[in-house]
């Protein structure tokens, strides 16, 4: 019947084979040909999702024959359906284990999925089926050294050279001695540098790269001068031909913090300046001579590698340092700037920030202007940023806000991994615990829009889901440029300077904003008390020149309160508080003088408030109390000479 069926099939006489068939898996279930057979029907007849089905009874029954697994992984991967594609394709490697192509196959997809952990532990699978396949081991070695897996790596290699103790590539010792060097273990690395030496090397010269590694290795193990015995035979190559390993060798120096070795090294590059095009060997060479203190030559091989390293921040940090400390403010400061058409860069939102927008480049442009005494500089560049931070404590950094409905249905995406009618719905999707919890999530939400729609529509309302939801797009806030503004030391001075800044350009209000916002978030234990009572000193000056001196009565009644015995503090709340008209604080001046009774300020205020409402017999009294308790200061000995000048005037005034 099989045979009669599959005679059908290849003259194209369809019902006929399916009958058959049918009829054929009628008496005997479990027949994969048959199965697969009808699956050819179904395709032919353009009918896929049958077809799929019965190719995967037809694995199903047959689980050891591997090609009906790989025609359902080319389906599914078609279809973008990966979930499907990988359980299929694992079905193909568990039933023909030795196909290498199978495997390979199985690790590419992996790959593509961004799993290498998975990757490399198929492809070790691999590698145990063709344990002398150097560009296996290759790429075994390269999935666990992407997943982070260095000890494995490195085991996979060693087993690699013990299973072939008389003849190895060269790459894999250089592979393994470069991965230990990586990680530091510079002792093993030379131990299998000496060993390739002794074995597969016996009589003849190491490589070059293998020597000069060795050289490194022992350079970092402390032994300089064996390490350069073994650099010297640089000298004698072409520089072009290994830049690399001269770059290497000094950037070892660099880091033991040997740097006159490593500009011997740096400069052979320079020499050869045809093969430096990236300007980071000016750089370092640089580096190099600011650690020797060697200034000229820093800023002079600075000023070399920024045209190809323009937007590297250390670079112009490093360079504008020393030239502030040759007192070159003006060089700094054009260094430091940004660039004559930045303006119309900064004006495309799609391009990454530049590098003057940078938050230390800001800063160390804000401290050279505040010694030179630039203060509007200052204060252009400085204010925007501390406003931003102030205002990115005081809001939330994200506004949380309901998603588009595009947006849900990408992440509902996750979770189809194929049609329903199909016996594999059991299978997983390809995503992580918390992706697959969104997408179920965005599922449920989509689901409760469909049913708002349908209630709208049933009601006769327009519903128009898309455009309301891109409305709600969810927006997020860039976090703030000084998010340590609160808890540095250093930031508080910049704060405080700022608004001294603003004080002196009268731009007060803007002052006020900052010394309230800073007041407001910063707690006791993050602004120090004399930072916290010169904020409050700062208030009450500043709010004398406003035209609301309302809002410093606040901060001139604190300064009063922590200095009461301090003229200048009664000063300025005096000058503050004889523009408030009817609204004079004369309960907080009682409250001061009953806390305070050896206090003068507060009592020569009373008589001056006395004298203004034509009370002199009052006012004469105050002075007289204030002239006891301090008759040797010139404001209370003059306000009493007034009052015995001008008191007897007035009582004959008034008899008469």
């Amino acid at each position: 019947m099989l045979a009669d069926a599959t005679l059908h099939y290849v003259h194209r006489r369809y019902e006929e084979g399916i009958a058959i068939l049918k009829e054929v898996l009628r008496l005997a279930p479990v027949v994969p040909d048959a199965y697969h057979t009808l699956g050819l029907i179904y395709d032919r007849l353009g009918n896929s999702q049958k077809a799929r089905g019965f190719y995967t009874l037809a694995a199903l029954t047959k689980p050891k024959d591997p090609s009906f697994w790989e025609v359902l992984f080319t389906w599914h991967k078609e279809q973008g359906d990966l979930a499907r594609a990988v359980m299929c394709l694992s079905r193909a490697v568990r039933a023909d284990p030795s196909n290498i192509s199978l495997r390979s196959s199985l690790t590419n997809l992996y790959f593509e999925l961004g799993n290498y952990a998975k990757a490399a532990e198929t492809h070790e699978q691999l590698l145990q089926i063709c344990p002398n396949d150097l560009r296996v081991l290759m790429t075994a070695v390269e999935l666990y050294s992407k997943c982070g897996q260095m000890e494995r790596s490195v085991s996979i290699l060693e087993c690699y050279l013990k299973d072939h103790p008389s003849e190895v590539d060269y790459c894999v010792i250089n592979i393994l001695v470069a991965i230990l060097m990586e990680t530091r273990n510079y002792d093993s690395a030379l131990k299998h540098i000496e060993h390739a030496q002794q074995v597969y090397y016996l009589g003849k010269e190491v490589p070059f790269p293998l020597r000069i590694k060795a050289g490194i290795c022992h350079a970092h193990l402390g032994d300089i001068d064996k390490a350069e015995s073994f650099f010297c035979s640089l000298q004698k190559e072409n520089v072009a031909a290994c830049s690399d390993l001269i770059t290497e060798v000094a950037d070892a120096f660099t880091s033991l913090g040997h740097f006159h070795s490593a500009l011997k090294y740096y400069q052979m590059l320079d020499i050869n300046g045809k093969h430096v095009n990236d300007g980071c060997i000016h750089f370092k060479i640089a580096q190099c001579h600011l650690s020797l203190n060697n200034r000229v030559e820093a800023i002079k091989y600075f000023y070399k590698a920024l045209p190809k390293l323009s937007d590297s921040i250390d670079a112009r940090l490093a360079l504008a340092t020393l030239l502030l400390e040759d007192s070159k403010e003006d060089d700094a400061i054009t260094l430091l700037s940004p660039p004559e058409n930045s303006s119309a860069v900064n004006c495309n939102p799609e391009k990454p920030k530049q590098w003057y927008s940078n938050v230390q480049i800001q800063l160390k442009l804000c401290h050279i202007y505040r010694a030179k005494g630039m203060l509007k500089a200052f204060v252009n560049i400085l204010l925007p940023l501390v406003r931003d931070s102030l205002y990115g404590k005081t809001f939330p950094q994200k506004a949380k806000k309901r998603l588009t409905t595009s947006i849900l249905r990408k992440r509902v995406k996750i979770l189809e991994v194929g049609g329903t009618n199909d016996v594999f719905d059991g299978v997983r999707p390809l995503a992580s615990r918390s992706d697959r919890l969104k997408a179920a999530r965005a599922r449920r939400l989509l689901k409760k829009k469909e049913e708002q729609k349908a209630a709208a529509r049933a009601e006769g309302i327009d519903w128009n889901s898309d455009l309301s939801d891109d409305d709600e797009s969810a927006e997020v806030r860039e976090p703030p440029p000084l998010p340590n503004l609160l808890e540095d030391e250093e930031h508080h001075n910049l704060i405080i300077d700022l608004c001294k800044a603003l004080q002196s350009l009268q731009r007060y209000w803007e002052a006020l904003e900052i010394i309230s916002l800073t007041r407001k978030l910063a707690s006791s234990n993050k602004l120090p008390t004399e930072k916290r009572q010169e904020l409050q000193s700062l208030a009450a000056q500043i709010s004398y020149y406003t035209a609301d001196p309302k809002h410093s009565l606040d901060c001139v009644k604190s300064v009063v309160q922590q200095r009461p015995y301090s003229f200048a503090a009664w000063n300025c709340f005096y000058k503050i508080t004889s523009r408030l008209e009817k609204t004079f604080p004369r309960k907080f001046l009682r409250y001061m003088r009953a806390k305070y009774k050896d206090c003068v300020p507060p009592i020569v205020i009373s008589g001056h408030q006395f004298t203004a409402g034509s009370l002199h017999q009052d006012a004469s009294r105050e002075y007289l109390e204030a002239y006891k308790l301090l008759p040797e200061n010139p404001l209370v000995n003059l306000c009493a000479g007034k009052v015995a000048l001008y008191l007897p005037f007035l009582q004959h005034h008034q008899f008469t």
